[in-house]
This record gives C-alpha cells, sequence and structure tokens, in this order.
C-alpha cells in the first residue's frame, strides 16, 4: 500500500503528533522528555495546627494528600517548643499577632509531616488555600475546614527553599523514610 497507516496516518498520508514546542512546554511548567519524563521531586512540610488535631481533621488532611497522588516521607505528633515555633515563624516577629500565634501554636499538639511529590510545594499551597478563610475557596482544606484567620487548621511550605529550612527545623533526618512505592499511585489516578 505504501504508506503509514494508524493513528499517524490521515488518509495515508504522515501525520506529525502536533505537541508544543519547549518553549510553550517550560511556560507550562512541563515535565521535559529525554528517554522518559523528569518529574523533579520536591518535599514540602505540611503541619495540621491545634485547631485541626483538636477538632480530629488529621485523616481528612491525610486522606487529601493521599488522593492526590503525594507520598507521605515523615509523621510526628508533638507540643510544639516554642524555640521551633520561634524560628518558625522568624518573618513574623515584628507582627502585633506574634505573642498571639505562639501561644495559640504552642496550645496543644501539632501534626507534622513530610509529602513529597512532583511539584508538591505549589500543589499543597493551592491545597490548603488562602490563609483567610472568608476568601479561602471551597474545596481547599481551609476553605473547607477553618473557622477564622487565626484559626486556619494547617500550614504548608511556601517555597522550595522555605521547605527545605522547615524540614530541617522539625524534623531530623533520621526521621524521613526513602521508601519505593513500587509504581502504586492513588486510587483516584490510574497508573
Amino acid at each position: 500500500d505504501g504508506g503509514p497507516s494508524g493513528p499517524m496516518a490521515y488518509r495515508g498520508l504522515p501525520v506529525e503528533p502536533l505537541l508544543p514546542g519547549p518553549s510553550v512546554m517550560a511556560a507550562l511548567n512541563f515535565p521535559t522528555f529525554k528517554g522518559g519524563p523528569s518529574w523533579t521531586q520536591e518535599r514540602t512540610l505540611v503541619a495540621v495546627k491545634p485547631d485541626g488535631v483538636q477538632r480530629r481533621l488529621i485523616g481528612a488532611v491525610i486522606q487529601r494528600f493521599e488522593r492526590r497522588g503525594f507520598k507521605l516521607v515523615g509523621m510526628k505528633m508533638l507540643q510544639a517548643p516554642e524555640s521551633i515555633l520561634a524560628e518558625h515563624y522568624q518573618d513574623l516577629q515584628r507582627k502585633p499577632f506574634y505573642p498571639a500565634l505562639i501561644s495559640y501554636m504552642s496550645s496543644g499538639p501539632v501534626v507534622a509531616m513530610v509529602w513529597e511529590g512532583y511539584n508538591v510545594v505549589r500543589a499543597s499551597r493551592a491545597m490548603i488555600g488562602h490563609s483567610d478563610s472568608t476568601e479561602a475557596a471551597p474545596g481547599t482544606i481551609r476553605g473547607d475546614f477553618s473557622i477564622h484567620i487565626s484559626r486556619n487548621i494547617i500550614h504548608a511550605s511556601d517555597s522550595v527553599e522555605g521547605a527545605q529550612r522547615e524540614i530541617q527545623l522539625w524534623f531530623q533526618s533520621s526521621e524521613l523514610v526513602n521508601w519505593a512505592d513500587g509504581g502504586h499511585y492513588s486510587s483516584s489516578y490510574p497508573a
């Protein structure tokens, strides 16, 4: 017959797949392909704050991150020492609400977690929503559960650099587990 057939041919004429060029792929923040996907794995700190723990929302938070396909590599419940809180919130020390923030964050247990995955820092920020509950979109963790800006359930690192600093502050390297997921992903997304 002398011509290609199947999905890459149209009426016997070869058809090139329509893929965006490299500049479009980069602008859209797509992973690059050179013999396979280069999924850069990031880690981020996520902490369920005392109000989230008291309201028994730890499982709901974990479920959302697992369903998104992220991998839990560290978790602990602790009464956060003021020394960790002071370093964690160092950029807010001059704010008038700082003493109340430290008092609140040390008022009950915190569940600190380290999640790993592709683009996990930015994705987790989108998942948790705006810090002010009146502006947090429905479907986000804060939009669904937060009742006030001072009781907003959850913290997530705001940058890759911030995540690295916060993870080192809250966890020792021996508390993080590198484990292979065996190619298994959340049931929400086919492998």
